[in-house]
């Protein structure tokens, strides 16, 4: 056994030295994810998702390209607590030239382990305006939402060991700064031209995570760029406030309908499906109330000049109230989180057209009078085909043609053979008839 030993020892060093050099010569790899755009709830789940699998996966770490002027503050916290809570690190930049971190995306890029712009972009002007839609605009409201948002910036600042007044002024006084400032005020870790810049640049940078710490291996390491998946790809496209908007109005057409042509059921069961991802999609955007209840008064103005004569003024003031109520109902500065006007008087229009012409016409077609049945017997006119003499009891028994068919009938008037009669009710097999007047 004392000679076997030695072998063994010789062989634990050698699968020790074999397991150290596959390491030391394995492919790093990082991954990248883009964000474009607003941020909401499908940015927020996408981000969060991605720093998950970067972690199971083992990558050297995560880098987001950020470009985007601001979004929600709730998805914003989401954002933040993800890559504050990160168990790899999570690299922020700010690219490409031209792109910027604005409101929301201050927050982010504060909160990174390491935060870089390229040239020619910009960060700042994080003063939250209509967070969540909130109808109260006081002072005293706005004052309790800044002064929150600037708690929060604060603590991600100091979290990061970057310059907290910059961070503060960001959210009260809207500041901004370009590249090369907010490196020279200790906001971002470094400047790079592109991708391969950045990951030569952070390449031996050492990260702390949590109590542990972790030195980068970047330089020449292998990209993967994570895309949404289907999920975070159907989240992103009904949070688009034209989609929303869309939904809402198609699940109104739907519901309304399914209400004027009751046993339709795809329209019920399609608008039903539009309006509930409506409301998810707007109970994620900052909406004004104002102008949902416009929308609407619109289109209850509509319904109504259906049933009421009012000379088009009802039409006219629903399609008004309907264009204040669209423009009015997403409550943002961003341009992004706002529905374009060319979807507002397009739809307004086809809204207008659809209350008018189809609703129209299925009304019309309810007061129609039946073609078939007994009811369309009544008001027909038909031929005598007997002598019609009242007895003492007021009637008379007869038969008469009606439609090219025989039926027997009843009348209190006197009618002779081949004279024309008009059917006023039917009892059973019989009807009631008259005769026709023809000096009426």
């Amino acid at each position: 056994m004392e000679k076997i030993k030695p072998f063994l020892e010789m062989r634990k060093l050698i699968l020790l030295l074999i397991l150290g050099l596959s390491q030391a010569f394995a492919d790093n790899f990082v991954y990248v994810i883009k964000i474009e755009g607003t941020i909401n709830p499908a940015t927020a789940e996408y981000i969060s998702s991605s720093i998950r699998k970067a972690a199971e996966e083992g990558a050297e770490c995560l880098i987001i390209e950020l470009d985007t002027p601001g979004g929600l503050l709730e998805s914003t916290r989401t954002i933040v607590k993800a890559i504050l809570g990160a168990e790899i690190p999570v690299v922020v930049f700010v690219y490409p030239s031209g792109a910027r971190a604005g409101s929301a995306g201050v927050f982010i890029t504060l909160s990174a382990h390491i935060a870089a712009m390229a040239p020619g972009t910009n960060i700042g002007a994080a003063h939250p305006v209509g967070i969540g839609g909130m109808g109260d605009t006081s002072k005293v409201m706005e004052q309790k939402i800044t002064n929150d948002a600037a708690a929060f910036v604060r603590t991600i600042a100091e979290k990061r060991n970057r310059n907290v007044k910059w961070a503060e002024r960001a959210v009260r006084e809207s500041i901004s700064s370009t590249e090369t400032e907010a490196l020279k005020d200790s906001v971002i870790d470094l400047i790079a031209r592109d991708l391969k810049d950045l990951l030569d640049k952070i390449d031996g940078k050492i990260v702390k995570i949590d109590s542990r710490e972790k030195v980068l291996k970047t330089k020449d390491a292998n990209v993967k760029f994570v895309e949404m998946n289907w999920r975070e790809r159907l989240l992103a496209l009904i949070s688009d406030p034209n989609i929303a908007y869309i939904l809402l109005l198609l699940g109104i057409y739907g519901i309304l309908f399914e209400l004027y042509n009751p046993g339709s059921i795809f329209p019920g069961v399609i608008g039903a499906i539009c309006l509930i991802l409506a409301f998810y999609s707007l109970q994620a955007l900052p909406i004004n109330y104002a102008g949902l209840a416009l929308i609407i008064l619109g289109i209850i103005l509509l319904i109504l000049e259906i049933k009421i004569v009012s000379h088009g003024l009802l039409t006219v003031g629903g399609a008004i109230s309907l264009l204040l109520g669209s423009i009015m109902l997403i409550n943002s500065p961003f341009e992004l989180m706002q529905i374009s006007l060319t979807v507002i008087i397009t739809a307004v229009a086809l809204t207008v057209l659809f209350f008018l012409f189809a609703i129209g016409m299925a009304l019309k077609a309810q007061q129609r009078r039946p073609t078939t049945g007994k009811e369309a017997l009544i008001g027909e006119v038909g031929i005598a085909l007997t002598q019609f003499s009242p007895s003492k009891d007021g009637w008379a028994t007869g038969q008469v043609r009606v439609h090219g068919e025989i039926w027997r009938a009843i009348s209190r008037d006197k009618i002779e053979p081949n004279e024309e009669i008009v059917v006023r009710g039917v009892e059973g097999l019989t009807l009631k008839v008259e005769k026709v007047d023809r000096k009426e």
